[in-house]
């Protein structure tokens, strides 16, 4: 009998520490993680010569833990504004499944982790990014959300940080083609993310959060999102300002961002301004895909 209740209390506690592993994966926000990964690895991808696979490898898993670590520190900073907001009501904090200490505690420990392992295996210049934007991510972005729409800039910096972490990570260095990755994730993030703060507006009203499209109204949002649009389509053609880049380049990214530019451009009578918000989200996803994969191929 007691060796049954034993082994009850044995899978109770299995069980309760898988949860709770599984409650501290969802603080991390996984799917940014994943894009943060994604961008790395193209940096690395296009710093030529031959890939350290095991310096790299630790490198990404060290980032990893201290993109997770940011991610976990904004959700403890915003718990308050997150049980006010349906899209985030579910989210550990603000449903009590996990204890704002515990938040705090595994992202402070992740954050010195990941930038004590990159400082060793990545050199200083790759760490050094990377604290960069875990700083600007936890101490200035996520307060000034609540205070100026212009924290979607602040926002951005860390956002695109990415491919210049992973470009140091095998080089030591910064080159061209990391800085225009890290240019193009930059811009990019600003019409993805007026997006969503369109789609989202009420949801961001109530959280008392000062996106765009609550400061300044949705047509400035609007506006800004093609504005941001055009910027973009234009940066992707530099690379032909004199770099050796494959003319397959160009036959990838010219039509792909007329493309988008008409989505963002040309809203149909029969779309709410909300649907017309969700579909240049989502199209602004794989649009990104395809500059990254192009350059990525012909660099």
């Amino acid at each position: 009998m007691n060796e049954t209740l034993v082994k009850g209390q044995e899978a109770q506690d299995a069980s309760g520490f898988l949860r709770t592993l599984g409650t501290l994966v969802e603080l991390t926000k996984p799917s940014i993680v994943g894009l943060v990964m994604v961008t790395a690895t193209c940096g690395a991808l296009v710093a030529g010569g031959p890939l350290p696979l095991a310096r790299l490898a630790a490198a990404l898993v060290a980032t990893t833990l201290v993109v997770g670590a940011a991610n976990a520190l904004n959700m403890y900073a915003e718990r308050d504004s997150d049980a006010l907001m349906r899209r985030t009501q579910g989210r550990p904090l603000p449903s009590g499944r996990l204890s704002a200490e515990v938040a705090l505690g595994f992202g402070l420990l992740a954050a010195s982790i990941g930038l004590n392992v990159l400082g060793v295996v990545a050199g200083g210049l790759a760490c050094g990014l990377t604290l960069l934007a875990f700083a600007s991510y936890v101490f200035v972005y996520t307060p000034l959300k609540r205070l100026t729409p212009h924290a979607l800039i602040v926002g951005a910096l860390p956002g695109a940080l990415p491919p210049l972490i992973g470009y140091a990570a095998v080089r030591g260095t910064l080159g061209w083609p990391a800085l225009f990755l890290f240019a193009v994730l930059f811009v990019w993030q600003l019409p993805h993310f007026l997006a969503i703060a369109l789609f989202l507006q009420e949801d961001y009203r109530r959280g008392g959060m000062q996106v765009y499209s609550v400061a300044r109204g949705s047509e400035a949002a609007v506006r800004a999102a093609r504005a941001w649009t055009v910027v973009l389509v234009l940066l992707t053609l530099l690379p032909a300002c004199g770099h050796a880049v494959h003319p397959g380049y160009f036959a990838v990214v010219v039509p792909a961002g007329l493309a988008f530019a008409a989505l963002v451009f040309v809203k149909p009578a029969e779309l709410t301004r909300v649907r017309w918000a969700r579909r240049v989200f989502f199209a602004s996803m794989p649009y990104l895909v395809i500059v990254y994969a192009a350059f990525v191929a012909a660099a």
